[in-house]
């Protein structure tokens, strides 16, 4: 997951509407199931499925009334502490 990318999307979410994001994931979901996808492109469609989940988490992190910056902080931290487990 890359900071940058999950705080584009955010803000995106912010302008637009979450429902362009998960129709997004649902679409992106689907091309996984493609047999002739190479292992690399398919390791791209699930970076980016993954970045899109936690602009999500992010997004509901800020609705909830966490600040935008503490929300992606937290969520960076979440992640991180998950993959040092």
């Amino acid at each position: 997951m890359k900071l940058p990318v999950i705080k584009h999307l955010t803000s995106f979410i912010e302008e637009n509407d979450e429902d362009f994001v998960v129709e997004t994931i649902e679409t992106l979901e689907a091309l996984t199931e493609v047999p002739s996808l190479k292992d690399e492109e398919l390791d791209v469609i699930g970076e980016l499925i993954s970045n899109m989940y936690g602009a999500l988490e992010v997004d509901k992190m800020i609705k909830d009334g966490v600040p935008k910056k503490e929300a992606l902080n937290n969520f960076m931290q979440r992640v991180l502490g998950s993959i040092d487990t």
